[in-house]
């Protein structure tokens, strides 16, 4: 092995490490929100809506401007993604990277020189901070096609390190109660864009990572010249090879739903966006997003009515829940290994790559839309100690469901669209999570702060997620016997024709 193989893959691995502690320390920040709150609470933030016989904890109009700051960046952060999808797939890695790193800046900054007095300053401040997140996380996400075999697992990881880094806010919570400011906390993560733009230029390549990955693939700064392969360029190199296999063999091994059409050509864009897959990925994905951005949205009001406004009691909540937030690391592999578990075994007899993929991820949504309707029933008991049990499934299941998200459109869908197929599957399922404001006013105003039937419907609702697993089950069981039949055949032709030849 060369000088210039061994430092290619020593890349590799420091594109994947640094990758990890990016996601982990700064991706799905906004997503500890809970912990924010607390903060700002403190600080006085939006303390002007409550009238003067009453405590913050206890002021609805308050905790109502923060649950319509969380919706507005949850939003964004999901609706701008069919806009930076088109732009990643367009312009590439470099140019969705110094945006997202400009916007994440930009955030942090406005939250640091907020103030009580400028309390609106949140809404721009969050939303930059939520979208330059995502286009972290979406451009770290290609790293997994440096590691074909652990492909999915890598891809679910980073999503975990995203749900992970919604921790940071609790510490910025634990060193403002130590008495380090929040204007002081907030410069320091914005200091930190200095490691995101060098990271930029230094480890990550200026187009894409394709996949399969070509040999003696590079980016960065190294010892040859940079390798100018591109999604593109990839798949036209797989069309024309597979061209050349079926000209050989006589046969179309296609699909309607996934990565190809019946003349063996890639999907376009929109046939992908018409197939059942994406749609029922998309309710899929939809309805459960809903049920953790309302979860998330109202955690702070829903501690303080079941602990009756203590605010010790609410502080070690708050506590608790973000420490699990840091679990998600940890969690999301469990499904990326579900995803990848059977790479590198036999596959069956004309069984398609991206079948195997499909066949594997069935178990994945399954198991993440049964997690998902246990998380909804805890979160649905009014009982404080049960929010512990609520906490840990609620981590568990948002590391499946974004890793998952993920992993699925890349094992269903060509590579060359996933950049837009995944924006346009966030950006439709953030317009279902506008509908988590309307819920809080149901909640705050003519349900009296009770929220058990809004909850009980998201339940029933959540039912509808276990329509895509099944599918996914009914296309595979169909592939596999058009596969059997297809053999049975063949073998009766030619046992016709070495008939007719005695």
């Amino acid at each position: 092995m060369t000088s210039c193989e061994v430092g290619t893959k020593r890349r590799y691995w420091l594109t994947l490490v640094s990758g990890m502690l990016e996601c982990l320390c700064f991706a799905g920040v906004v997503f500890g929100y809970a912990s924010l709150v607390f903060v700002l609470k403190d600080e006085g933030y939006f303390s002007e809506l409550c009238h003067s016989n009453t405590t913050n904890t206890e002021c609805s109009s308050q905790d109502e401007q923060f649950s319509l700051v969380f919706t507005i960046a949850s939003f964004l952060n999901n609706f701008l993604n069919l806009i930076v999808g088109f732009l990643f797939d367009r312009f590439g890695t470099l140019v969705t990277r110094l945006l997202g790193i400009s916007l994440y800046t930009t955030g942090t900054l406005l939250v640091a020189f907020s103030s009580a007095a400028f309390s609106q300053m949140l809404f721009p401040a969050l939303s930059c901070i939520a979208v330059g997140g995502i286009l972290l996380l979406l451009t770290n996400m290609q790293v997994g096609n440096l590691f074909a075999a652990q492909r999915s697992t890598i891809i679910t990881l980073y999503n975990g390190a995203f749900d992970s880094s919604s921790a940071v806010f609790l510490i910025i919570k634990v060193l403002h109660e130590q008495g380090v400011s929040l204007r002081s906390s907030f410069l320091a993560v914005s200091l930190c864009s200095t490691v995101h733009v060098a990271r930029t230029f230094l480890l990550m390549p200026r187009t894409h990572i394709p996949y399969p990955l070509p040999q003696s693939y590079t980016y960065g700064v190294n010892c040859g010249k940079d390798d100018t392969y591109n999604v593109e360029q990839v798949e036209r190199m797989r069309e024309t090879s597979s061209s050349q296999d079926q000209d050989f063999s006589g046969k179309n091994q296609t699909t309607r739903d996934g990565g190809r059409e019946e003349t063996g050509k890639e999907l376009s864009f929109w046939s992908c966006v018409r197939s059942w897959f994406f749609l029922w990925h998309l309710l899929w994905l939809s309805l459960m997003q809903l049920r953790h951005y309302l979860f998330i949205g109202t955690l702070n009001s829903t501690l303080n009515r079941l602990a009756d406004s203590d605010p010790t009691l609410v502080s070690r909540y708050t506590n608790a829940f973000a420490v699990t937030q840091m679990c998600g690391v940890l969690c999301a592999p469990w499904n990326g290994l579900i995803l990848d578990r059977h790479k590198g075994k036999p596959r069956a007899d004309g069984e398609m790559e991206q079948e195997a993929d499909l066949r594997a991820s069935f178990l994945s949504l399954l198991l993440t839309s049964v997690q998902c309707l246990l998380f909804s029933v805890c979160a649905s008991i009014p009982v404080l100690p049960l929010q512990y049990l609520t906490f840990i499934l609620q981590v568990l299941n948002r590391s499946f469901l974004y890793g998952g998200n993920a992993a699925f459109i890349s094992i269903a869908f060509p590579a060359a669209h996933f950049g837009k197929l995944y924006g346009l599957v966030m950006s439709l399922s953030a317009v279902v999570s506008l509908l988590q404001y309307p819920c809080f006013a149901l909640v705050k105003g003519p349900l009296h702060g009770d929220p058990f039937y809004v909850d009980v419907t998201l339940t029933l609702l959540t039912l509808l997620v276990f329509i895509h697993p099944l599918y996914i089950y009914i296309h595979c069981k169909r592939k596999a016997q058009s596969r059997k039949d297809d053999s049975r055949t063949d073998v009766s032709t030619d046992s016709r024709s070495a008939e007719a030849k005695l």
